[in-house]
């Protein structure tokens, strides 16, 4: 008899298998934050946690995603990861306690440390931070069969994110990952944490479900081809919802909370949820007919009508959607198993050609 029979509790690979993780970045993917002046960075540690600004839609869809995985008996776990410094946790905390969000664990990069210690280097490197708390955070906290991550374009999330997808599925080895953040400059001491924490994964499996970056910063969404299909940009969390909606994690109910949420705090109107729905099919991340039923959704809620020429619309938009998906095939592979290339990524997003 096993010692997890023994004590009544199930074996670790039920515990996976009946779980999932959703990380979350905090600024710009869930606060509104402002940080593009000295002005703006110099107010934040003095704000209470009724000055953050949530975006819209996000509470609504954390909230969903805990209810629907609950309703699949999978047992959701919610972490934060911010590059913001601790001295600012207790409004956080304030913050998310007021927008009635569940979590299992937050984490701040102590910024007051390297600055006591003369790091300056680490104070501005996330890269290398952000990897290896995730990939500290995988190794020592609780598994899951499937991850989901979010994130935004102000850093370098959707690098961050795809080396981390990678490194789980084995794709990335520890050899290559240094190599990689070497050329990105990242700072040696992140750099031999993240080894560490690459070697002691004790096996490999395709881990990360899909990776949605928040375009705060509204960067054009062609810019992440490069990243497969896996990584799906979204102008707002509606688009996110739907995608979700797709992949099975979110359920109808949680549509028109999420869309509302738009209604009601950026004053948006049931036109432009359906042409926000109209980009995402677009630009290939959503299927025509997932787009159909999440309209027929919002119908019933009284939150979109019938539009005009609609077949039309859908046979231009049955069209757009195929060239995407013929594009995918042939650039990055299967959605769960995207082979990246690194050196492009480099070269093209990351700025570092030669």
């Amino acid at each position: 008899m096993s010692e997890e029979q023994a004590s009544g509790r199930p074996p670790k690979e039920a515990i996976e298998r009946a779980a999932i993780t959703f990380r979350w970045d905090l600024d710009k993917t869930y606060l509104r934050t402002q940080f593009e002046s000295l002005r703006q960075m110099v107010k934040i540690p003095f704000e209470a946690g009724s000055d953050k600004v949530h975006l819209p839609g996000v509470p609504q869809l954390i909230q969903a995603l805990r209810r629907c995985a609950a309703a699949r008996a999978q047992r959701p776990f919610v972490f934060f990861l911010s590059a913001s410094p601790p001295q600012i946790g207790n409004a956080i905390r304030q913050k998310l306690e007021l927008d009635g969000i569940d979590y299992d664990g937050i984490i701040f990069k102590d910024q007051l440390r390297n600055l006591v210690r003369g790091r300056w280097r680490s104070l501005r490197e996330h890269l290398g931070y952000k990897l290896g708390e995730l990939l500290e955070s995988r190794r020592l906290g609780p598994a899951a069969s499937r991850e989901v991550l979010f994130g935004d374009d102000w850093e370098s999330d959707p690098l961050i994110y795809s080396m981390y997808a990678d490194i789980l599925a084995g794709r990335l080895t520890a050899e290559a990952t240094d190599t990689l953040l070497r050329t990105l400059e990242v700072e040696r001491g992140a750099i031999a944490r993240v080894t560490r924490a690459v070697e002691a994964l004790e096996e490999h499996a395709e881990v990360v479900l899909r990776i949605y970056i928040n375009l705060e910063k509204r960067t054009p969404p062609g810019r992440f081809h490069i990243f497969g299909s896996r990584l799906v940009p979204a102008f707002n969390y509606f688009q996110t919802g739907a995608s979700l909606f797709e992949i099975g994690l979110l359920d109808e109910e949680a549509l028109p909370a999420i869309a509302s949420a738009l209604v009601d705090e950026a004053g948006w109107t049931g036109d432009r949820l359906r042409n926000s729905l109209d980009d995402l099919v677009r630009r290939g991340h959503l299927r025509l007919s997932s787009r159909t039923r999440v309209i027929r959704v919002l119908q019933r809620a009284g939150l979109a009508t019938p539009a005009p020429h609609d077949a039309m619309l859908r046979a231009r938009l049955r069209a757009a959607f195929e060239r995407l998906q013929a594009r995918w095939s042939r650039t990055a592979g299967p959605v769960d198993a995207p082979v990246l290339d690194y050196e492009r990524i480099l070269r093209e997003w990351a700025g570092r050609g030669e």
